[in-house]
């Protein structure tokens, strides 16, 4: 059940979350809460709105890249650079549980839209300013996007083949992993003003996000002086742990070391008996020294038979393994449409779109169906009225003043 963009189920239904964020890390975020039963709120410039309105790829005329992070929220068009727009979000936020932003630092001080100013009128307020370098710091005042902060955060120096140029991975991970702390930051503010009652300030840092995602790089480097690398699909600890080429396709096997060793059976596998007691491999870790040696001799048993011949030898045995799926198997694999992983969103001019779901699956509080990503200011004026409390006759004048839009039309 759905109230203008408002799921009536989910584990979030109830909190209402106040949207000032552009493009993707922000954006992300929000789409989560409002997929998880959140009132989202989405404030846009009367101009245009969302920059990534205009973004390819398009489905029909319409942008694939803001149905698929903007479903189910409501569209409110206010200039917030004029005192009228600002006003606006004064007389919304004490009916606000959650506010997100992701401007230039100091950009929501000159709107007079900042914490300080906003927590003295609710201080339940929940404010949550993601930013490429944080609040602080010597390049806090740095614009930045998802390149940047990978390229800065070290992930694409780890990227790619042993001996190549750095690589940005196929995903925009520096928006999203931001996008993931983000939710995880503000829903952990929200646990705690059930103690003490009161909201606070949360400064996420982009780049701080993905230097968290470097994991045992950063252990490596600190216990042996060593500087990361690029080393392809292997893993710096575990062999075999990477991709390999089969008579047609790509797979990947992973073995972990340990007191339940595969290593025996894999060999036994591949008809390669005898490199189960050589010394050079007898472990995870002498396999990991050694590799050079011995990853060619495994390239060669496997490219031997097919891709379907291995995953199934391998499964048999209980070895991990899997294909490299490109994304047309992916979205047609059976695991991925049996967790429904895929859903299509409805539409207002076409056909219901496809998007990844978000991936929590609850026992109780299952949000329903997904709703559809808003017209340019689609809500402003259910907004204004149901939750500012605004006459019509003030939103004619700020209409009138263009401080809000009233374009749209059913």
């Amino acid at each position: 059940m759905k109230d203008g963009g408002r799921s009536m189920g989910g584990p979030l239904s109830g909190l209402r979350v106040l949207d000032l964020t552009r493009i993707l890390s922000g954006p992300f975020t929000t789409m989560m809460f409002a997929d998880l039963g959140a009132e989202v709120v989405k404030i846009e410039r009367p101009e245009g709105g969302d920059l990534s309105r205009g973004t390819a790829p398009f489905i029909q005329g319409e942008s694939y890249y803001f149905i698929s992070v903007n479903r189910g929220k409501k569209s409110v068009t206010v200039d917030l650079s004029s005192p009228e727009g600002a006003q606006v979000i004064k007389d919304l936020i004490p009916e606000c549980d959650i506010l997100i932003e992701n401007f230039v630092p100091g950009a929501m001080k000159k709107f007079g839209l900042d914490y300080g100013t906003l927590s003295e009128i609710n201080e339940r307020v929940i404010y949550c300013s993601i930013s490429g370098f944080g609040q602080t710091g010597p390049y806090s005042d740095k614009p930045a996007l998802d390149i940047i902060v990978q390229a800065m955060g070290g992930i694409m120096s780890i990227t790619g083949e042993q001996g190549g140029g750095p690589v940005r991975p196929g995903s925009s991970l520096g928006d999203i992993v931001a996008g993931l702390f983000s939710a995880t930051g503000i829903l952990s503010a929200v646990y705690e003003r059930e103690r003490s009652g009161k909201g606070q300030f949360i400064d996420l840092s982009m780049l701080d996000s993905q230097v968290a995602t470097l994991e045992a790089a950063v252990g490596r480097y600190y216990s042996t002086g060593d500087i990361p690398g690029p080393i392809g699909t292997r893993h710096p600890s575990f062999t075999p742990f990477q991709a390999f080429k089969s008579k047609d396709a790509w797979i990947v096997v992973a073995i972990v070391g340990g007191v339940n060793d595969q290593w025996p059976l894999f060999c036994s596998a591949i008809e390669k008996v005898e490199l189960i007691d050589d010394p050079r491999y007898v472990d995870g870790h002498s396999r990991t020294l050694n590799y050079e040696a011995l990853i060619p001799v495994l390239q060669e048993a496997i490219s031997g038979n097919t891709a379907e011949h291995w995953l199934k030898t391998f499964s048999d045995l209980g070895i991990a393994c899997g294909p490299v799926n490109t994304i047309d198997r992916v979205v047609d694999d059976p695991q991925i449409k049996h967790r429904n992983t895929i859903v299509k969103v409805p539409h207002k001019r076409i056909e219901p779109v496809p998007v990844v779901n978000t991936p929590f699956k609850f026992s109780r509080t299952s949000p329903d169906s997904l709703g559809p990503a808003p017209d340019l200011g689609e809500h402003t004026e259910e907004v204004l009225v149901n939750i500012a409390k605004y006459s019509l006759e003030k939103i004619n004048d700020l209409i009138e003043n263009g401080v809000i839009d009233s374009d749209y039309s059913e």
